[in-house]
């Protein structure tokens, strides 16, 4: 019996991964919005009643590109960790990683990062995910003694209330104004990469290597790892 439930789910998973990969498939051609079961069942020769017992909606499906799209960055950011590197190079690696997969990957970091797609509601499974990237931006933070090259204002009382919250949820020793200039970098990084991939820089810093480059080490330098 073990066995036999062993097989269907092997089965099932790989039935499962070949939904998704059709699905990203047509990501490329019609994008988020036009993302549709009955289509996807169609290219891989399902009847539409089969493929609901898989992903009951169009939305069940989209999280879990959505959930998949996020582990993937996330682990790719956190492959940077370890090895041979002080913590300013460990951020330039995760920066790397970050924007080389979303340069691989254009239409799922479309998908995150990019227009809201109209009418679905992204559940809570897509939280921790989600983080992935900032948690490695922190946990980079962590290792080294924080000097930022100008440290800025002090922080209104909302958003240091805000940052203490994070850290609280992180359990993150980091104080409230280095938590609020990682938020910024975290921000810049995925701003960075969005001009790049949606064509914002043609006619000028287009191709952008040098200037996501220098962003990196400005970032580095706002957060303070010298």
């Amino acid at each position: 019996m073990t066995a036999i439930k062993t097989a269907r789910d092997r089965a099932r998973a790989e039935l499962t991964q070949e939904i998704k990969n059709e699905a990203r498939r047509q990501l490329g051609e019609v994008g988020a919005n036009g993302l549709s079961l009955r289509a996807v069942a169609r290219e891989l020769g399902m009847v539409s009643s089969a493929l609901y017992r898989y992903f009951p909606s169009r939305d069940h499906l989209l999280t879990a590109l959505i959930v998949d799209a996020y582990n993937a960055v996330g682990e790719a950011a956190e492959q940077t960790a370890g090895g041979e590197g002080n913590p300013r190079v460990q951020w330039t690696r995760a920066w790397r990683a970050v924007r080389e997969w979303a340069r691989a990957h254009p239409h799922e970091y479309a998908l995150i990062y990019g227009s809201p797609i109209p009418g679905y509601q992204a559940p809570q499974d897509t939280v921790g995910p989600a983080a992935r990237v900032a948690l490695r931006l922190i946990e980079v933070a962590s290792q080294a003694p924080l000097q930022p090259i100008h440290p800025g204002p002090p922080l209104p009382q909302l958003l240091e209330e805000q940052a203490k919250t994070v850290g609280e949820l992180l359990e993150s020793e980091l104080a409230p104004a280095d938590l609020s200039r990682l938020l910024i970098a975290w921000t810049q990084l995925f701003g960075t990469i969005n001009f790049e991939l949606f064509g914002q820089y043609v006619g000028s810093a287009d191709p952008a290597d040098a200037f996501f480059t220098y962003t990196c080490d400005q970032m580095a330098d706002l957060v303070g790892l010298s």
